[in-house]
C-alpha cells in the first residue's frame, strides 16, 4: 500500500575530483564525502556503480584559478580528464559533469567579473565551451549551475554546432541563494572572494518566479531540469512537476546532509532513519532523480 518507493535508480551520486596521484582528502565538513585524484576517483565510481546507482555528477578542483576561470574548459583540466578515466574503466556508470565557473575562477563567482559585478552575457562563451569540453571527453549529460541567463540556449547551440546534438542538459533551473551551501564550498573551494551570489541565484522567499525560470530553461533546450536545495523546497519540486512534462530533479545539497551527520553524531537523531525519510519525502514532492550525498548509504539500505 506504499504510496512512494525509493531505489538506487533514482540516486545520482556527486564526487569530487582534483589533481595528483593516490589523494582521497576527506572533506571536514561532509562526513564521508572526499576531493579524490582521477586514479582514486575511478575506484570509488566502480564502487557506486556496485552499488546499483545508475549515475554520478562530477565537480573539479583545478590546479590553477584565474580571472577568466581557464581551466574550467582546458581539454587538459580535471574534469576532463576524470570523465575519461571513468568512461573508459566504468562505461556503464552515467556521467554528468557540473558546468560552472565558481569552481575555476580566482574570485569564486560563477561568470566574469566587471568593475565588481558579475557580467552575464560574456560568461555565456566560456559556460558553453566548457560544456562542449566535457562533450568531447565523453560526458553523458552537462548540467549548467551558474544561473546566468540565456545560458541553455548557449551551450544547446554550442554542442550542436559541434557534434553533440545527443548530449542532454540537466539545468539547475530552480536554484535558490540558500544557506544550504556552505560545505559544498569547502568541497569545491569555490567560496566567494567578495560578495555573495543573490544577485544572480533566486530569492527564497520566491514561488512563482521558479517556474518562469525553469519554463524559460525549457524553452531554452534544458531536457531535464533541476531544483536546488530539496528539502525546504518540497513546494517548488511539486509545483515543477505539477506544471511541467519534463523530467524534475532535486539535490539534496550539502548543508542538508551535514546537517543530518552532525545531529546523528551527536546522537541527537537516527541517522538512517531520518537519511530515508528525507529522500523520501523528496521523491514523494515529485522528484525523478535525487542528486545525494546520501546515496550509496541510502543504497545499501535498500539493496538489503
Amino acid at each position: 500500500m506504499r504510496e512512494t518507493s525509493l531505489s538506487p535508480d533514482d540516486f545520482i551520486y556527486p564526487l569530487f575530483a582534483t589533481f595528483g596521484k593516490n589523494i582521497r582528502k576527506e572533506i571536514k565538513s561532509m562526513p564521508g564525502c572526499f576531493q579524490e585524484s582521477v586514479d582514486r576517483i575511478v575506484k570509488h565510481a566502480k564502487e557506486v556503480h556496485s552499488l546499483g546507482i545508475p549515475s554520478v555528477l562530477l565537480f573539479g578542483i583545478p590546479e590553477h584559478k584565474d580571472e577568466t576561470g581557464s581551466s574550467a574548459y582546458d581539454p587538459h583540466g580535471v574534469v576532463q580528464k576524470a570523465i575519461k578515466a571513468i568512461k573508459d574503466k566504468v562505461p556503464q556508470l552515467y556521467v554528468i559533469t557540473d558546468v560552472c565557473m565558481c569552481e575555476y575562477t580566482s574570485h569564486g563567482h560563477c561568470g566574469i567579473i566587471e568593475k565588481g559585478d558579475v557580467k552575464n552575457d560574456p560568461t555565456l562563451e566560456l559556460l558553453a565551451r566548457e560544456a562542449v569540453s566535457h562533450a568531447k571527453a565523453g560526458a553523458d549529460m552537462v548540467a549548467p549551475s551558474d544561473m546566468m541567463d540565456g545560458r541553455v540556449e548557449a551551450i544547446r547551440i554550442a554542442l550542436d554546432e559541434e557534434g553533440f546534438s545527443e548530449t542532454p542538459i540537466m539545468s539547475y533551473a530552480a536554484k535558490y541563494a540558500s544557506a544550504f551551501y556552505g560545505p559544498f564550498r569547502e568541497a569545491a573551494e569555490s567560496t566567494p572572494r567578495f560578495g555573495d551570489r543573490r544577485s544572480y541565484q533566486m530569492d527564497p522567499a520566491n514561488r512563482r518566479e521558479a517556474l518562469k525560470e525553469v519554463s524559460l530553461d525549457i524553452e531554452e533546450g534544458a531536457d531535464i531540469v533541476m531544483v536546488k536545495p530539496a528539502m525546504t523546497y518540497l513546494d517548488i519540486i511539486s509545483d515543477v512537476k505539477d506544471a511541467f512534462d519534463v523530467p524534475v530533479a532535486a539535490y539534496n545539497v550539502s548543508g542538508e546532509y551535514s546537517l543530518i551527520k552532525a545531529g546523528a553524531k551527536l546522537g541527537w537523531i537516527d541517522e538512517k532513519r531520518a537519511m530515508m525519510e528525507v529522500l523520501t519525502s523528496i521523491k514523494r514532492a515529485g522528484a525523478d532523480l535525487i542528486l545525494t550525498y546520501f546515496a550509496k548509504d541510502a543504497a545499501k539500505v535498500l539493496n538489503k
